[in-house]
């Protein structure tokens, strides 16, 4: 580095396993778009070994986006959490304070919102709505879905017991549990969000397609081929649109990004560029 240069900020990505993340390529782009240097790196590093990974890295670093399997343990690494975080009980981002001290952030449920709101076209306020899975992809998404105005969230599980402990932490009386084989006598919805692990682990998904109708956005939040079943399905329900979480990912990466830099950076054309290159 030539003297009187700084050298660039470092930041990185901690997944397991982590090739697939497109981390690296959105915060190359903000920065570019934002005139920011930085350096972002992805690193994959295996449950065990994570805690010590992320203190080192982020001990000569400003934040690290965290993401399977290390959510929950980025959380209870951290010295503060912001309330998003500590609803969903797992974060997404962890930033280094003035300190020292690490801050866990979940801007998950936040990207999508947007994603939704605004991209999609798919209004939340009054809505009935059916998250499939109560994992943590779940939790993080779903305060955000009660916030946004939806009139109710029916939240189905394979494991009935995390679906009705995550509806017990909700809360509210507009979030309910129901057993998965009372799928096909739920009736129809106005969104209906993937959140399952099925598209990641490749294993078949059978949904009744009355769960559909020509008004229901379906929406994947993983991306990719892992969203490839749930799209097929909602397409041949009838669904008005079948969304992955691509646009989620940028939405909440953009959170991030602003709250490292001070500056959100605009979103839109970093989804086009991706969108065009997983296409």
């Amino acid at each position: 580095m030539p003297p009187g240069i700084d050298p660039p900020a470092r930041y990185a990505v901690f997944g397991h396993p982590i090739s697939h993340s497109l981390s690296p390529a959105i915060h190359r782009l903000f920065g570019e778009q934002c005139g920011i240097a930085l350096e972002y790196t992805a690193f994959d590093v295996a449950p065990d070994a994570f805690a010590d990974a992320v203190r080192r890295f982020l001990a000569r670093a400003h934040g690290a986006n965290i993401t399977l399997p290390h959510k929950a343990a980025a959380f209870a690494l951290a010295d503060e959490r912001t309330p998003a975080a500590s609803r969903a009980g797992s974060a997404n981002v962890l930033t280094r304070l003035a300190d020292g001290r690490l801050a866990a952030h979940n801007t998950d449920g936040a990207g999508l919102v947007r994603d939704l709101a605004g991209r999609q076209q798919c209004a939340l306020q009054g809505r009935r709505v059916l998250l499939l899975g109560a994992g943590g992809a779940a939790r993080g998404v779903a305060w955000e879905l009660l916030d946004a105005g939806v009139e109710e969230l029916t939240i189905v599980n394979r494991t009935a017991d995390a679906a009705a402990a995550l509806a017990g932490a909700l809360g509210v009386t507009r979030a309910r549990a129901r057993y998965w084989q009372d799928l096909a006598d739920l009736g129809s919805f106005d969104l209906i969000v993937h959140a399952t692990s099925a598209g990641v682990l490749g294993q078949p998904l059978a949904l009744p397609p009355g769960l559909a109708n020509p008004q229901t956005v379906g929406y994947d939040l993983s991306y990719g081929r892992s969203a490839q079943s749930f799209l097929a399905w909602a397409r041949s329900a009838g669904a008005r649109s079948a969304c992955d979480g691509l646009g989620m990912l940028v939405e909440q990466a953009a959170d991030a990004f602003a709250l490292w830099h001070g500056r959100r950076p605009d979103t839109d054309p970093v989804y086009a560029q991706l969108r065009a290159t997983l296409a």
